[in-house]
């Protein structure tokens, strides 16, 4: 959610969390050029910069948004927003993909990576 360390680390780069402890998170990215390598994100400190507020405070944030995958024979019967497909490896029939692809509410929210 916040470009750290670019090229490597911007903002909506796909990583694994490898592991995750109270003050930092350790990443592996997924995809990209820099795909393999490995970081440590650190939680930031977030401070508000209104000054009619009587008090200060500040929060601690871990700049990651998860996201879930599921496969496709789990995703019937769901509507989602968004879709990603990958690709890579065969469809083993076009039924399969067909239901993969009616998973979201309008044509344009598929996503497919094919390399």
């Amino acid at each position: 959610m916040r470009s750290l360390k670019p090229p490597e680390l911007y903002k909506g780069t796909r990583c694994v969390v490898v592991n995750c402890s109270p003050k930092v998170a350790e990443v592996e990215i997924a995809v990209g050029a820099h795909k393999g390598k490995r970081h440590f994100i650190p939680r930031i400190r977030l401070k508000p910069t209104d000054t009619q507020l009587l008090f200060k405070f500040q929060r601690r944030h871990l700049p990651l948004r998860p996201c879930f995958a599921m496969t496709i024979n789990k995703a019937q019967g769901q509507t989602l927003k968004c879709v990603g497909l990958d690709l890579r490896q065969h469809v083993f029939t076009h039924g399969v993909l067909y239901v993969a692809l009616l998973r979201t509410e309008s044509k344009d929210s598929s996503l497919l990576q094919m390399e």
